[in-house]
């Protein structure tokens, strides 16, 4: 990573940056890794982005996007993508685990697991979508910036950005020999160590990084031979070679590997056990299932998780003015995340999830540009094939108790933590069994390519006028399969779940869709660094060819049609004077709003049609550079949107989207002040606000979190200029309690569960660098 100053990071930071092909401008790069990161005249008018295939000032892209550097991060101490969310607004990122992030861009969620169905959040990881929930969590450690573009993308990043994307972009390779190391360690027994080493010259240069987390639980766990529940063991290894042979070709290999090996997630209940009593924020008893080795595939709660990840991007500058870049990649995810889904003491609703699955893609595409037009065309083609095993295992008399009261008075689960359900079986009986094991299982699979043509023109009628207009034509094709396990359980004659047994098939569908998919912008410069502009563009999110079983068995196929969103937006950025920012003011309209929805009685999700829904917000971003050592920033977002209050929707009419707060807001200065020609004091404070959210659709208060205000800092010194840096942090500096996620699968049996967020933390950290 670089060290740049406060100012500099700051300007980077605003809604003035780049895209997923962004470059900053050598010189400014060139600098502030030669000086460890002195870039002090560095201005948003200086960064060079490609967001639109071409090399242009970031000022001058029509889209609205932010963009955080890796060293803006760490001012901000920011070690997680959960965290970067509160910095900028339209976007917020819940990670329930690292095999369930959720990625919300203007209130609209990306977060289904199941192989059947499409992302509507763009991730992309160095160009290459990696959007499939269970392999979409990334380690941040030496990143060169993490960019959020807002609104339909679907011309520039494919049908995945239905409304908006995410990209990380890791820190090339670069000449000469440079290396760093940062020690962190902190409450909660927490350590982090990271770092880079990087060598080469002009010719070849290469990089490794690396980062390992390690943190006990914060919610103590009294069952015997179980974990602290949210515990951290987390570790990611990168590898960059850059090849450049002549100034017009480059050549970027990288491969990443990204390893959790985390304790399990505390799905709490208000209902059951000592959570009950105590609260959601104290010891917790979740123990799984006796059998939970042979069935669930580990004997302790907690995720098992791989990820193997390659890149290789060649770009040529082969003629005046023209350019051709080819972006290929590979994604390998494997995981095993096993979870006490009931949140309490008893063999009730014990479940796992193992999703496996690898992607692959290739675009080429071309570029042009002169004096008056600019323009890129080119093909994609991707492919994604992967599944979502999910065992359960429960105890009959519990399982009945529990669910339907059999025996009226007995209960579930006491405040003690004693399972009076546990003896369920053994009253129904008359004492012939003590307990009846049962398990049960289901998948679902999925197989989808996509094949598409895109192209972008752009031209200047006028000196400061600019039109743009580009479209992705799209073709793809989708097969979902599935196949479960219910068999009947003995004594009771019936399948607890009530699922129906494929009888040993595997069902399967296949269907094929095509779309154009344009998009329109316009730009005026009302000055060099003050531009206007406009944009019309329509996203789509992929149909579903949803599949599960009848009665027979049968294949039970329901197809969900696409969703398409028209997005209108207009606003204003640049700079004047000692200020830079951004303000957009935008309108979705959808049309078949897919929700994803637990089933109240099988605890499955699927996918429904919510009919029509719409989204009126405002996000603006502001910086003001006082000094070259002292520097505020400010954001704030609000959305008025939701499915819409009209019969046509049912139960879904009127309700807010899910994790959508109306308002988002984020501020806090930036201080870098010398000391002496080698000694610098840094401190970053900084206050986020997120006004209340529902974690479901249809909405419900007892499902939701009020508004939550966190307060973070980050200060320090560096000595001996830069290279060796010394800093303390806290986040949620006043230890607020509030939830990360509610209802779950529990809420479908009748006992939804609450994931406590993460308490104060706080520690030091040491950086040394070469």
């Amino acid at each position: 990573m670089k060290f740049v100053t406060c100012s500099a990071a700051l300007l980077v930071g605003t809604a003035l940056a780049g895209m997923p092909s962004a470059v900053f401008a050598a010189e400014s790069e060139a600098g502030a890794e030669a000086t460890g990161g002195n870039a002090g005249d560095e201005s948003a008018n200086s960064i060079i982005v490609t967001s639109q295939k071409i090399e242009q000032r970031a000022v001058d892209v029509p889209i609205t996007l932010s963009v955080q550097t890796g060293e803006r991060m760490r001012e901000l101490g920011v070690t997680d993508i959960g965290e970067l969310s509160n910095y900028v607004p339209g976007l917020n990122v819940q990670v329930q685990s690292a095999n369930n992030p959720g990625f919300v861009i203007r209130g609209i969620t990306s977060d289904s697991g199941s192989a059947q169905q499409g992302p509507r959040v763009t991730l992309y990881y160095n160009g290459v979508d990696i959007s499939r929930s269970r392999g979409a969590y990334q380690g941040l450690y030496d990143l060169d910036r993490i960019e959020v573009v807002k609104g339909p993308q679907a011309t520039l990043f494919g049908t995945a950005a239905t409304i908006g994307a995410i990209s990380l972009v890791s820190a090339k390779p670069q000449p000469g020999v440079s290396a760093e190391v940062t020690g962190a360690y902190g409450n909660l027994d927490a350590y982090r160590v990271e770092g880079f080493v990087n060598a080469g010259n002009d010719v070849l240069a290469g990089r490794i990084a690396w980062q390992w987390k390690k943190r006990d639980g914060y919610i103590e766990n009294l069952a015997p031979g179980q974990d602290d529940l949210y515990a951290q063991d987390q570790l990611g290894l990168r590898g960059s070679l850059r090849y450049t042979p002549t100034s017009d070709f480059t050549a970027d290999l990288t491969f990443t590997y990204d390893r959790q090996r985390n304790s399990g997630t505390p799905f709490l209940s208000k209902n059951l056990g000592s959570t009950s009593v105590d609260g959601l924020y104290d010891a917790a008893y979740l123990g799984g299932s006796p059998y939970s080795a042979e069935v669930l595939g580990s004997d302790k709660l907690g995720l098992d998780r791989d990820v193997y990840d390659g890149n290789l991007t060649l770009a040529w500058d082969f003629a005046d003015g023209w350019n051709f870049t080819t972006v290929n990649g590979y994604r390998h995810f494997d995981a095993l995340e096993v979870f006490d889904a009931d949140g309490s003491a008893a063999w009730y609703l014990e479940f796992a999830e193992r999703a496996k699955g690898w992607q692959a893609s290739h675009e080429g595409r071309f570029t042009y540009s002169d004096d008056q037009w600019r323009a890129s065309f080119g093909w994609n083609y991707f492919i994604e094939d992967s599944y979502q095993y999910v065992p359960m295992s429960s105890e009959l008399g519990t399982y009945l108790q529990c669910s339907a009261n059999v025996i009226p008075g007995l209960g579930c689960v006491a405040p003690d933590n004693s399972v009076p359900a546990a003896s369920a079986t053994g009253l129904l009986t008359g004492g012939a069994y003590s307990a009846v094991p049962y398990s049960s299982w289901y998948k679902n699979e999925g197989r989808n390519q996509s094949w598409s043509m895109f192209g972008d023109v752009s031209w200047k009628p006028a000196p400061a006028l600019e039109l743009t207009a580009g479209a992705r034509v799209l073709i793809e094709k989708r097969r979902s399969g599935y196949s479960a396990y219910q068999p009947d359980a003995p004594v009771y004659g019936q399948p607890l779940l009530p699922l129906v047994d494929t009888d040993g098939q595997t069902f399967y569908a296949r269907k094929s869709y095509a779309a154009v998919l344009p998009r329109f912008n316009a730009l005026y410069h009302l000055t060099p660094s003050l531009n206007l502009y406009a944009t019309i563009s329509e996203g789509r999110r992929s149909p579903v060819v949803q599949l599960s079983a009848a009665a027979g068995p049968v294949a039970d196929l329901d197809l969900i049609k696409s969703e398409t969103v028209w997005n209108y937006e207009a606003g204003i950025k640049g700079s004047v004077g000692m200020f830079s920012g951004s303000l957009g003011v935008y309108y979705d309209k959808y049309s078949n709003f897919q929700v994803s929805v637990l089933d109240a009685t099988t605890g499955v999700a699927r996918t429904e049609s919510a009919g029509s829904a719409s989204n009126l917000g405002v996000e603006a971003e502001l910086e003001a550079r006082f000094t070259d050592w002292l520097s505020a920033f400010g954001n704030v977002g609000f959305i008025s949107g939701g499915i819409d209050d009209k019969e046509s929707n049912g139960v879904y009419a009127g309700d807010q989207f899910r994790l959508q707060p109306k308002w988002q807001w984020a501020a806090g200065f930036n201080l870098n002040l010398p000391l002496t020609r080698n000694t610098s004091l840094f401190l970053t404070p900084s206050v986020t606000y997120r006004s209340k959210i529902y974690f479901e659709i249809p909405n419900k208060d007892a499902i939701s979190q009020g508004p939550v205000t966190l307060v973070n800092l980050r200060g320090g010194v560096s000595l001996m200029e830069g290279k060796f840096r010394i800093a303390g942090y806290a986040r949620n500096l006043t230890d607020k309690k509030y939830l990360l996620d509610a209802g779950n699968t529990g809420g479908s049996f009748g006992y939804p569960t609450f994931i406590p967020a993460e308490p104060r933390t706080y520690g030091i950290e040491i950086t040394a660098r070469y």
